[in-house]
């Protein structure tokens, strides 16, 4: 009842836009704390730590806001407030975080399968690690060295295989047992076939350099990258960007385009409105990516457009050089498939071309393709004629990947719109 009262008390009796500004600390507060970044290994001490410091600088917050405001709240309201918030949400966290375990154990299901490259008294932490604490949601399914070992899965050389064949999820590399080649290899390998990587380091020498610590127990983690999509908080704000402005999109230019164009495409040539055709997305899933039909029906859908190509139609080379035939994207955005920026999605036979041969293409399906991305603004788009094309353009896209801010994305849309008008060289 206490805990109601000065609920009540304090955000029931205040105006519209006094409640906006409190939701605006909340989430300001939570992105300055990393409130959100809870993963299956993070200790329990430290969700205490993240939410009561959370809770402390929001209640601090309001109650300066109420003070200048001159906010007619009675000082033990806001204490009782922030005291039984406190106690409430963190029990709330720990139960949360204790019945995820929980469900891991009973279940089985929702774990990471992984395995450990090397052998010596850090890995063999980490396997028992693994072993009694099943909870946190990974299954140890075995290691590999090169030293002899009657319970090793095989050599260094052999996990490649077994990683695939198994569909293992993460691999930890002990840093002391590779050599800088090896290290290479698992990159570029993980990379290609998006698994996550994380390093062991040598305990007398720790390399942090673009490398992030954590502790699984008392084990150090490495983990190659940081991903800012991989944090939910980045994720949510993300696709609630994406729901408006592809709404946005469709009521109020699609509604009345769809109808116009599409009597046109159709009166120039046989067939549908738009084109559909399967493309790799997010962990190379396939979807079904949507297009004004630019071209005549044909049956080499897989080949990419070319100068001076004879398939596109008169009303296809406007719409194209112009990317309207994009538009029809959004709905692609809106159902969850796309993102309104983010790596073009390529052909499938352009993953299977590159994947291998150019560093870090894979990682382009880390996230969502996007309608537009940054390598097409930097003039990275249409057709690929020379190697310096891929390459620049997959540079782009692994820089927005690692690099993605909100910021990035409004910038990427302007510059898109922008280009619109322009006209592109590579956009036939």
């Amino acid at each position: 009842m206490l805990f109601i009262s000065g609920f009540l008390n304090i955000f029931l009796t205040q105006k519209p836009i006094d409640l906006i500004f409190f939701i605006s600390f909340w989430i300001i507060l939570s992105i300055s704390f990393s409130f959100y970044k809870v993963y299956r290994y993070t200790k329990i001490i430290k969700i205490v730590s993240l939410l009561s410091k959370q809770i402390t600088t929001f209640v601090l917050l309001i109650f300066t806001y109420l003070y200048i405001n001159d906010s007619k709240i009675l000082f033990e309201n806001v204490v009782i407030f922030f005291v039984f918030t406190l106690v409430i949400f963190n029990i709330w966290r720990i139960f949360l975080h204790i019945i995820f375990r929980k469900y891991r154990i009973i279940t089985g299901s929702n774990y990471k399968q992984v395995v450990i490259i090397g052998r010596n008294e850090s890995t063999k932490k980490l396997e028992e690690f693994f072993n009694y604490n099943l909870g946190y949601g990974y299954k140890f399914v075995g290691y590999f060295t090169n030293e002899e070992n009657n319970d090793k899965k095989g050599s260094i050389a052999q996990s490649f295989d077994f990683i695939l064949k198994n569909k293992i999820d993460e691999v930890y590399c002990s840093v002391k047992e590779l050599t800088n080649n090896q290290i290479k290899e698992f990159i570029d390998f993980c990379d290609i076939n998006l698994k996550t990587l994380k390093f062991i380091p040598d305990s007398e020498e720790l390399f942090s350099k673009n490398l992030y610590l954590n502790y699984y127990d008392i084990t150090p983690i490495l983990s190659l990258r940081d991903i800012p999509l991989d944090d939910p908080i980045n994720a949510a704000t993300k696709r609630i960007f994406d729901i408006i402005f592809s709404s946005i999109v469709i009521i109020f230019v699609l509604s009345w385009l769809i109808p116009i164009l599409g009597l046109i495409i159709i009166l120039e040539s046989r067939g549908p409105i738009f084109f559909q055709q399967n493309r790799p997305g997010i962990k190379e899933k396939g979807f079904g990516c949507y297009k004004f039909r630019s071209m005549t029906l044909n049956s080499r859908s897989e080949d990419s457009a070319t100068r001076n190509d004879a398939r596109v139609t008169r009303v296809g080379k406007f719409i194209r050089r112009t990317s309207i035939d994009e538009l029809p994207q959004f709905f692609n955005v809106l159902f969850g498939t796309m993102s309104v920026v983010g790596p073009r999605p390529h052909l499938w036979r352009q993953n299977k071309m590159y994947g291998t041969k150019i560093s870090k293409y894979m990682m382009r399906h880390f996230v969502k393709p996007g309608v537009t991305g940054l390598a097409q603004v930097r003039g990275y788009r249409g057709e690929i004629e020379t190697r310096e094309d891929i390459v620049n353009r997959t540079k782009y896209d692994v820089f927005y990947i690692e690099n993605w801010s909100l910021l990035l994305d409004f910038n990427i849309i302007i510059q898109t719109v922008l280009n619109m008008f322009k006209g592109e060289e590579k956009a036939y």
